[in-house]
Order: C-alpha cells, then sequence, then structure tokens
C-alpha cells in the first residue's frame, strides 16, 4: 500500500495583484477562478470520498486584511479537508501606499534563516487569525526553500515540511537533500515530503502536478513507488490551476485530469489511499525509492496535449 498526499496550494497570485486587482477580484481569479477553484475541487474529493491537504497563503492579510484568508480556510475546514501553512514572502511588500527602494523578494530563500523563521512565525499567526488550526506542516511558496528554510521551519516548531522539489533544483529548490528524492525522508528533525518526481530521461527531472504530467503518468508513478514499497507519493495542484491563466474560465482539459484522477484513486482506494499530513507522523522513512521513467511516447503525448491546451485556453483570438 502507498499512501497518497494530494496537496493544493492555495493563494492569491502576485499577477493579479500587480494588474491592480483589490481582494474580492483576486480571490475570484485565484481561488475561486472560472468555476474550477477550490470550491469546486472541494466538491469532486467530497464527491469521491478522498482527502487533501490545502496549503494555505496568508500573508496577503498583511495587504487586504484577515477576511479573504478566513473565506479560504471556513471554505476548505467547512468541506472536512486539511489546511497547513503555505508562504508567499513577496506580499510583506505589497502595500502600494508605501514607498520602495528594494526590489521585490520573491522568494524565501532571498531572506536569511532569521528572517525566514520571521515570516513562517508572523505566517502561521495569521493562518490561526483565519481560524485554522495550529499547522503542523509548511511548504515554501515557489518550492523555493534551502537548507536555511529548513531549519528555520524546524525552529518554528513544525513537524512535517514538504518544500523539496528536485525537478526544481538548484533554483529556487536548493535543501541540499537529493534532487531524486521522492519517498518520505528525515531532514533533521522534520519529515520531509519530497514532491513526486517523473524521469523524463537525460537527466530532466518533472514533477508530479496535475497541470504538468499527464494522468497515465501520474498512474505510473503511483505503480512504480508501489512497486519499490515507497510509503506515500505528494502530488501538487494550485487552486487556480484548473482555469485559464486569467481566471475567467475553466480550463476543461486540466479540470477533465483532475476528475479522472480522483475518481482514479476513489477506485484505487486500497493500494493508494489519500490521507492528511496529520496521518503521517508513523510514516516509514528513508525507504529506498526513485522517480518514474517515462516512455519518450507519453512524453511527446503530454507535450500534445499541453500545446493543444495552451492553443485553446490561453492564446487570445
Amino acid at each position: 500500500m502507498t499512501g497518497v498526499l494530494l496537496s493544493i496550494d492555495t493563494e492569491f497570485t502576485w499577477r493579479a495583484h500587480a494588474s491592480g486587482a483589490g481582494w474580492l477580484e483576486n480571490y475570484q481569479r485565484s481561488i475561486e477562478p472560472g468555476g474550477a477553484g477550490i470550491s469546486y475541487q472541494l466538491g469532486t474529493l467530497a464527491k469521491h470520498g478522498l482527502k487533501a491537504c490545502f496549503f494555505v497563503d496568508p500573508l496577503p492579510a498583511l495587504l487586504f486584511g484577515i477576511e479573504p484568508i478566513r473565506r479560504m480556510v471556513g471554505t476548505i475546514l467547512d468541506a472536512g479537508q486539511e489546511v497547513q501553512l503555505h508562504l508567499h514572502p513577496m506580499w510583506t511588500q505589497a502595500d502600494r501606499r508605501v514607498a520602495r527602494v528594494d526590489p521585490v523578494r520573491f522568494e524565501l530563500t532571498q531572506f536569511s534563516e532569521d528572517e525566514q523563521l520571521d515570516l513562517i512565525l508572523q505566517a502561521r499567526e495569521l493562518l490561526r487569525q483565519a481560524g485554522a488550526a495550529d499547522p503542523v506542516a509548511f511548504r515554501a511558496g515557489s518550492f523555493a526553500a534551502s537548507a536555511e528554510t529548513l531549519r528555520a521551519v524546524q525552529r518554528a516548531g513544525f513537524r512535517i515540511d514538504s518544500s523539496h522539489n528536485g525537478s526544481l533544483m538548484p533554483w529556487p529548490c536548493n535543501t541540499g537533500l537529493p534532487a531524486n528524492a521522492v519517498s518520505p525522508l528525515l531532514a533533521g528533525r522534520l519529515i520531509e515530503l519530497p514532491v513526486g518526481l517523473i524521469d523524463e530521461g537525460g537527466g530532466k527531472l518533472r514533477h508530479l502536478q496535475i497541470g504538468a504530467v499527464s494522468l497515465a503518468e501520474m498512474r505510473a508513478a503511483l505503480h512504480h513507488a508501489e512497486a519499490e514499497g515507497a510509503p506515500l507519493v505528494t502530488l501538487v495542484g494550485h487552486s487556480f490551476e484548473l482555469a485559464t491563466r486569467d481566471g475567467e474560465r475553466a480550463n476543461d482539459i486540466l479540470r477533465h485530469r483532475f476528475d479522472s484522477l480522483c475518481a482514479w484513486l476513489a477506485s484505487e482506494g486500497q493500494r493508494f489511499p489519500t490521507c492528511f499530513t496529520t496521518d503521517l507522523s508513523g510514516v516509514a522513512l528513508d525507504v529506498p525509492a526513485t522517480p518514474c521513467p517515462v516512455s519518450q511516447t507519453a512524453r511527446l503525448g503530454r507535450i500534445a496535449v499541453q500545446g493543444f491546451s495552451n492553443l485553446r485556453y490561453e492564446r487570445r483570438l
């Protein structure tokens, strides 16, 4: 049996903020875009009886107040799913009323370890104010994490981190952990839950994100992990991922992929049960496991679908 952590990074987009959107518009474009945001995802999860972890970024509360974060958290908790902590640090510099000289720092790794700790503690307090339980798991925004980040997360008292993404090494992810790590491992006193990977050959890794790999590749990765005895595979999605970049309509190709993934996970629940991070305190650690190799045929098929998706949903006529 190999568990599945289906994780959804839930966050306001800087793109919408940069265009001048207030919080209601940003919420619509980032959290509930095109009828395919978190309410749709939560409904689909409930339909199939699945668990998911929503990593929520509360730092936009520094600009917009706590209400939008409270709305996110309440929607997720009311649906019976899990809320944990996510963090994009650029929101500390988002207030247009404050004159800025220094450029915006978008990545957590652009801060010192002590500064990262302060940001994590600040974000945790905002998440609590929004109605979430004390979080036990953390994920850095954009997977921008270093060894200093992992130490800061540990110093903040977290038990679990899920920031390691070998496909994005050495930038923005530079944790010092092996690039091909895909199974839970011990990092200091932290349980690290690396994002799942496929191996495209030639040293190229690709992470298991709903918008980045096909359903066939996700299924193959889970079968591969099961064959290797891996205790867990971590999949990634976003609140806005099933919609167009402008947030105005659903991307039916990606929405269908998410629907099909959930239906398949429900049908294979005995082999691949979904879980919360709070279920993982006893997960087996440091089990040898490798990224799933994918065929050139599967890779080319995914590229073709992605090209069609971009042409249909992102190209402006």
